[in-house]
């Protein structure tokens, strides 16, 4: 069988993608849950991060998939008894009224909205929005056989002369060099590259701290390179995994420093 059949048979669904190759590379037993199905990420840094894409790259879909929800309209909406009690945010009631207004969207604070709407705000002042974020196409996704690998995920941005991938950062811009090696945004830049080849490929950055500095980064051929050495790695771990009856698999590290 190919890794596509075996990647079925284990799992049920047939492709790999950049989080399942980034857990591949340090700790098999998490991809193992990964595919499964059985690990879930969920987080205000990831939740804030997928607020500000949609309204960055694909505005017209937030009302579908977002609700904005206001204190002060779910306020008006409760008691008098909540309405005056300590901390009205934190009753029953109040909870109940905010699943009401919601109507099943995914809920985003005031704050929340209002962040990134500065955010974008200072890119477009900057000009990166009308010259990075023009002429191509947002949220491409993409599933098919790459050699022997099967590969399945969305990019941020297509551009006929660039690939261009959107990080919200939690620490300073010139930092951004360490997020790529730490969070494998290498292996990423590497996969899309070898499934939409470009001129280059650009990382948009942005602090999410006041006066929210954004950058452009350009990856290089050295991190392209390490991108593809991290999938090397990760790929014959996983194919090790497969052909491994599971009494017999290990999920612990070797490694020299």
């Amino acid at each position: 069988m190919n890794m596509r059949e075996l990647l079925t048979e284990r799992y049920g669904k047939g492709h790999l993608s950049y989080s399942s190759l980034k857990h591949a590379l340090t700790d098999m037993r998490k991809f193992d849950l990964y595919m499964r199905g059985e690990l879930h990420k969920e987080g205000d840094a990831l939740h804030f991060g997928s607020l500000y894409d949609c309204m960055l790259l694909t505005p017209d879909l937030f009302g579908d998939r977002y609700v904005v929800i206001y204190q002060e309209d779910v306020l008006e909406a409760c008691s008098k008894e909540t309405r005056e009690s300590k901390r009205p945010t934190t009753t029953k009631e109040y909870k109940q009224v905010v699943e009401m207004l919601s109507n099943g969207k995914e809920i985003v604070k005031e704050s929340e909205y209002n962040q990134a709407l500065e955010m974008i705000e200072r890119l477009q002042k900057e000009g990166l929005v009308d010259t990075y974020l023009q002429g191509g196409e947002a949220q491409v996704e993409f599933n098919l056989d790459l050699g022997d690998v099967p590969l399945r995920g969305f990019l941020d941005y297509l551009h006929d002369d660039f690939i261009l991938d959107s990080k919200t950062i939690g620490s300073t811009a010139d930092k951004f060099q360490w997020d790529v090696r730490s969070w494998d945004y290498d292996v990423q830049a590497y996969i899309y590259m070898q499934v939409f080849p470009r001129d280059v490929y650009y990382w948009l950055i942005q602090e999410k701290k006041p006066p929210f500095y954004p950058a452009i980064v350009s990856c290089s051929e050295q991190t392209l390179f390490n991108g593809e050495m991290k999938v090397d790695t990760a790929l014959q771990n996983i194919k090790e995994w497969l052909s491994t009856e599971p009494s017999e698999q290990r999920g612990y590290g070797q490694f020299e420093v």
